[in-house]
């Protein structure tokens, strides 16, 4: 039996969380799958001492996305998916910058929505603490990054990490052969090594990303180093 339900955590920043989310939504659809859209910052995992946390600056590029997210979620968790899926499609297939207030607000145009809740969202405090209970629930199980996954029998997995998602029924094998792990709690880690040839392949799948960024990837062990350069 596989799950008819899953916590699916995401940072807008991050291009593996979206490729898998784009894969997740093809289950969905297959499946009737239920997803329930849950935040995480790479911005505050991966600060460096001394600088200062997301909630503390006026605006933070990945933070105050899921900010924005946070408000729809709110009012409706299929408002906060279309925003997900329209800012994700931007930065990572389109080159677009949603990090930027502008474009963030452009893109709520063209969902229908009003623009204006980018600055709802940013005044409103209490987004910050939405975005930092999602995060510090998957900081607590030792995970570093996304795309991250709870399951309701309380489990865990992160994964997978995927840069040309399946579609139709392999897509669905795959949930199926993920979720499998779910029944070995034993299982701690599977990784796929990867040589120079697919840190390539990775890297060229990634360049609409990697030039509308506007930081520098880190490497914590689950992705790779990007040579590319980015823009401060």
């Amino acid at each position: 039996m596989t799950p008819e339900r899953v916590d699916y955590h995401f940072d807008v920043m991050c291009p593996f969380a979206f490729h898998a989310s784009r894969w997740i939504r093809e289950v969905r659809a297959q499946t009737g799958l239920e997803i329930a859209w849950r935040f995480f910052s790479l911005e505050e995992i991966n600060r460096r001492e001394g600088k200062k946390h997301p909630w503390e600056r006026q605006w933070s590029y990945g933070w105050s996305m899921l900010r924005i997210a946070a408000l729809l979620r709110r009012q409706d968790m299929a408002a906060c998916d279309a925003w997900y899926e329209a800012a994700g499609t931007a930065l990572h297939l389109q080159g677009r910058k949603p990090h930027h207030p502008d474009v963030a607000r452009e893109l709520l145009v063209e969902l229908g929505l009003d623009p204006r809740l980018v600055d709802v969202a940013i005044a409103d405090p209490t987004t910050h603490d939405e975005v930092r209970a999602d995060h510090d629930r998957v900081v607590a199980t030792g995970a570093f990054g996304v795309p991250t996954m709870f399951f309701p029998d309380g489990q865990s997995l992160f994964g997978p990490v995927l840069v040309d998602p399946p579609t139709g029924e392999r897509a669905v094998e795959l949930w199926r052969v993920f979720t499998a792990v779910l029944r070995f709690p034993e299982v701690y880690e599977i990784h796929r090594p990867r040589g120079p040839v697919q840190q390539q392949e990775i890297a060229d799948a990634l360049a609409v990303y990697l030039g509308a960024r506007d930081w520098i990837s880190i490497d914590r062990g689950e992705v790779i180093t990007f040579d590319a350069p980015a823009r401060t």
